[in-house]
């Protein structure tokens, strides 16, 4: 199965940019599947119908989140609608709608898309995603061969970690949240795919895809400020290409991607 991840796509020139490169790359690598991290898709925080609808428009298939997941209600909401494309971390608690996990039919072949996330410099009290996803995985491991993970996560050690701890046991380990795309992509030693951070779809021009000059001044005075996002100008495309063989459910070859483009 031939996968495209796309990193946290930010705000309307996040989702500019990836109508205008999407096309390209599915030509290029003859995709099966395209997931993209969706949490910053609506102005930067939270997602909503008109955009998940526009980013499948422009040719995404399915979208993971992560701590942004509530900040808009009607995102929220749409959790629990079973044709809506979107899960929230697995790791929340029950209590929140919607599914940490699918299993999606890519023609003849199926596919786990797991979303999980870290609990380092997270405010929140998440549970412990390594014993999250050896729950999932009882669940899922004798139903599917190919099994994909967000892993949302601020700590590079944590997401590291979290990698070699899954090694072996799923196909592939994309971390996402920083918005800035490492240079680690490998195949571990037990078949699993890795990368620290796939990147983001946002604004060169900005600080994480906020606009730099507010970021700027709150470093400087310490006092807080609004926090925009660019909606023009030149944007950055960043995802991973992972191929796995459909039959042992290992990864064949990860590629780290990027594309610049103005919108």
């Amino acid at each position: 199965m031939k996968i495209l991840f796309l990193g946290d796509i930010v705000g309307k020139i996040g989702r500019r940019a990836v109508a205008k490169v999407l096309p390209e790359w599915k030509q290029k690598y003859s995709l099966d599947i395209v997931i993209a991290n969706g949490e910053n898709m609506a102005h930067g925080k939270g997602f909503t119908r008109a955009t998940i609808d526009e980013a499948i428009k422009a040719g995404v298939d399915f979208f993971t989140s992560g701590n942004h997941v509530a900040k808009k209600d009607e995102g929220l909401g749409l959790l629990s609608d079973k044709k809506i494309p979107m899960i929230r971390p697995a790791n929340y608690p029950l209590t929140v709608p919607g599914d940490g996990w699918r299993v999606l039919e890519v023609g003849a072949t199926k596919i786990a898309i797991v979303n999980i996330i870290g609990r380092v410099f997270f405010k929140e009290n998440f549970d412990c995603p390594f014993r999250g996803l050896d729950a999932i995985l009882k669940e899922i491991s004798k139903q599917v061969k190919i099994i994909f993970i967000d892993f949302h996560a601020e700590a590079t050690s944590e997401k590291v970690a979290f990698g070699w701890y899954a090694d072996g046991m799923v196909s592939a380990v994309v971390g996402t949240h920083t918005h800035i795309q490492t240079a680690d992509e490998s195949i571990l030693p037990k078949g699993t795919a890795y990368i620290t951070d796939a990147g983001m779809c946002g604004s060169v021009d900005s600080v994480i895809g906020v606009e730099k000059e507010g970021v700027i001044a709150e470093f400087l005075d310490q006092l807080p400020r609004k926090h925009d996002i660019p909606e023009t100008g030149q944007a950055r495309v960043c995802g991973v290409f992972i191929e796995i063989d459909n039959k042992t459910g290992k990864a064949i070859s990860i590629e780290r991607l990027e594309n610049e483009v103005e919108v």
